[in-house]
């Protein structure tokens, strides 16, 4: 990997970065650097706001037992560089396909919503996703918040959410899928989700709430299962 780590002062938790095609993210890294390691996406724009708090719960409570995991920004989120109105969902999913293959072949991939649009191209050891959405899913999402805002405040003609998206950005979503080829895959969704899964759980869907929020007796319940999963996976 590239780049310098930076302690916070925090156990667990150090600064890095990684190297894609188009320059250089920064990550969160949480738990060992050896052994198994998981990439952690957020869902896109603002529900990964909502749950940042809660998945970084997840890492740690994974890096409690033993597992390592890396939370990255990806061209156009986070602290990324490139500005949310130049993203393109190519770039992403280019980026990630990098990061998997500088992290080696004990890579898994979780994921939150439409983050599971992101690791479709990527070698991985298995896939772990909470409540998975297509692109389709998504922009109807979206767009449901923007009518909602636009009936007190207009809204230019591609901003969703307060995020200025390109053309080209909403038409990658449109036909974007979460990966659904070979390999370990697990999809897990809230017990009150009537939709097909692997498995469900009770706990609260914090992407809709209005400000952010955790659940830790849910986030520590899902690592419970991300764990036997790549346990499984590693058997």
């Amino acid at each position: 990997m590239t780049g310098g780590l930076a302690s916070t002062g925090m156990t667990g938790l150090r600064f890095d970065t990684y190297d894609w095609n188009g320059g250089s993210e920064a990550m969160l890294r949480f738990g060992p650097d050896t052994g198994p390691i998981v990439i952690a996406a957020l869902p896109l724009f603002e529900e990964a706001n909502r749950t940042r708090q809660f998945l970084v719960t997840i890492l740690r409570a994974l890096a409690a037992k033993g597992i390592g995991s890396v939370l990255p920004d990806f061209p156009g989120t986070g602290e990324s560089i490139v500005v949310t109105c130049e993203a393109r969902l190519h770039d992403q999913r280019e980026a990630y396909t990098a990061l998997a293959q500088q992290l080696g072949s004990r890579t898994y991939a979780i994921s939150i919503r439409s983050g599971a649009l992101l690791d479709t191209q990527a070698t991985l050891a298995g896939r772990w996703q909470l409540a998975p959405q297509t692109g389709a899913e998504l922009l109807r999402d979206l767009e449901r918040t923007r009518n909602a805002a636009t009936r007190t405040t207009p809204a230019a003609d591609r901003e969703y959410a307060g995020n200025i998206l390109c053309s080209d950005m909403l038409a990658d979503l449109r036909e974007a899928t979460a990966y659904a080829g070979e390999g370990p895959m697990r999809i897990a969704r809230l017990d009150t989700d009537p939709r097909p899964a692997d498995v469900a759980h009770p706990g609260s869907p914090l992407w809709r709430r209005s400000e952010p929020g955790n659940d830790i007796v849910f986030a520590q319940r899902l690592a419970i299962d991300i764990a036997q999963c790549m346990a499984s996976c590693e058997s």
